[in-house]
C-alpha cells in the first residue's frame, strides 16, 4: 500500500471511530483537539478584555478593525502553513507583497489615467505573475539548488525589497483606480467589508486544498518523511516547488489587497510582516519540524496576537509590551509543540514495543504447537 493511500485510508478509519462514540465522548474528543484548544485561548483573551473595556472592546466597529487587519495576514498565512507543513520557512513574503504591489500600481500607472476594471485587472495580473515568480524562484533554490529554505528567502526578501526601491527611488507609489479602492479596498457586501470576504474565501480554499486533495496529502507527506516520498514515487521537488509557487501567489494577492486598502505600496512598512505570520502559524498549532498543520488553525492563530494588540490599545499599554506578549505565545507554542511530538514519539515507540513482544510471543507459541 502506497504512503498516500495509506494515510487517507487510516484518515478514514479514525474519523468513523469517531463517529461512533457516543455524544459526549465525541464532544470531548472536539474539545482537546488542538484547534478547538486555540479557538478557546482566543475567547479567553476576548472575554478578558471584554470584562476590562467593555463599552470600547465589545463593538461591532471594534471587532470589524480586528478582522480587516487580519484579512490580508491570513491570505499570507495559508501560503506559509503549507511551506511549514513541507519543514520549510519563507522570510521573504512581506518583501514579495511590496514588490507585487509595486509592480501592479506601476503597470496602472502605465496605463494612464483610466479608473475602469481593465486597469485594475492588468494591473492585479501583474501583481499576480510577480508574486508566482518570487515563489518559483523560492522553490526552484530550494527544491533543485538544494539551499536552505532559511538561506533563500532570507535573500529573497532583502532582493524584493531593494528591487522595490529600486524601481520607485524609495517613494511610495499610490496609481491605484478608484474602481478598486472602492470595491475590494472599502467596499462591502452585506455589511462585510470586501477584504474579509476574500481572506475568508482563501482561508476555505486553503483548508479543502491542504485536508481533502492530493496536493494537501503529499505536501503533509513530503513534510513528514521526504525520503520516504521519492521511495513511493512522489517528486518531492516538483512538489516544493508548488507550495512556494502557491506561497507567492498569495503573496502577489496580498500585494493587491493592501494597495487597494492603503492605496499605497507602503515600502517601509512590512519589514515585520513575516515575523507576524510565522508566529501565527506556529501559535495556530503548525509544527515549525513540518508534517502537521491547519490552515484554520493559522487563521485563530494570526487573531490572537492581532487581538492582544487591539486590547492593549485600548487599555492604553504601551505597544513595546505587545511585542513581549505575542513573543511569549510564539515561545509557548513551539514548546507546546516540541512536547507533544516527543509525547507522540513515546507513545509510538511502546506501541512498536508491545506489538514485537506480541509477536515474538505468539511465534514461540506457534513453534511449541508444532513441536
Amino acid at each position: 500500500m502506497s504512503l498516500q493511500t495509506e494515510a487517507a485510508v487510516n484518515g478514514r478509519e479514525t474519523e468513523d471511530s469517531v463517529i461512533r462514540q457516543p455524544l459526549g465522548a465525541r464532544l470531548g474528543h472536539v474539545l482537546k483537539s488542538q484547534a478547538m484548544q486555540i479557538v478557546l485561548v482566543w475567547l479567553a483573551i476576548v472575554t478578558i478584555f471584554s470584562v476590562l473595556s467593555p463599552g470600547a472592546f465589545l463593538d461591532i466597529a471594534n471587532f470589524r478593525n480586528i478582522a480587516i487587519s487580519v484579512s490580508i495576514l491570513a491570505i499570507l498565512g495559508v501560503g506559509t502553513t503549507f511551506i511549514i507543513v513541507t519543514g520549510g520557512i519563507d522570510l521573504s513574503m512581506g518583501s514579495v507583497l511590496v514588490f507585487s504591489g509595486v509592480v501592479g500600481s506601476m503597470v496602472m500607472e502605465s496605463l494612464g489615467d483610466g479608473e475602469g476594471w481593465f486597469v485594475a485587472v492588468a494591473g492585479i495580473l501583474a501583481a499576480l505573475i510577480s508574486g508566482l515568480c518570487w515563489g518559483l524562484l523560492n522553490g526552484f533554490l530550494v527544491a533543485k539548488a538544494k539551499v536552505p529554505a532559511m538561506i533563500v528567502t532570507l535573500g529573497t526578501f532583502g532582493a524584493a525589497l531593494g528591487l522595490s526601491q529600486v524601481l520607485t527611488s524609495g517613494i511610495d507609489l499610490r496609481a491605484a483606480p478608484e474602481v478598486l479602492v472602492d470595491s475590494v479596498g472599502f467596499g462591502s457586501l452585506f455589511g462585510v467589508p470586501s477584504l474579509v470576504i476574500i481572506a475568508t474565501t482563501v482561508v476555505i480554499f486553503g483548508i479543502i486544498l491542504l485536508n481533502h486533495t492530493r496536493f494537501g496529502l503529499r505536501t503533509s507527506a513530503v513534510g513528514s518523511n521526504a525520503e520516504a516520498c521519492r521511495r513511493v514515487g512522489i517528486n518531492v521537488d516538483r512538489q516544493l516547488i508548488k507550495v512556494y509557487a502557491l506561497a507567492g501567489l498569495l503573496a502577489g494577492l496580498a500585494g493587491v489587497l493592501n494597495l487597494s486598502f492603503f492605496r499605497s505600496t507602503t515600502i517601509a512598512g512590512h519589514s515585520l510582516t513575516n515575523l507576524d505570520v510565522i508566529a501565527g502559524v506556529v501559535i495556530g498549532g503548525t509544527s515549525l519540524f513540518g508534517g502537521i498543520g491547519t490552515v484554520f488553525g493559522t487563521l485563530v492563530g494570526l487573531f490572537i496576537p492581532a487581538t492582544l494588540r487591539n486590547g492593549f490599545v485600548i487599555l492604553g499599554v504601551e505597544p513595546y509590551w505587545q511585542q513581549v506578549v505575542v513573543g511569549a505565545f510564539l515561545v509557548g507554542a513551539v514548546y507546546i509543540d516540541q512536547t507533544r511530538r516527543a509525547a507522540n514519539s513515546r507513545g509510538t515507540t511502546r506501541e512498536s514495543l508491545y506489538k514485537r513482544i506480541f509477536h515474538r510471543k505468539r511465534s514461540t507459541h506457534n513453534n511449541r504447537k508444532e513441536s
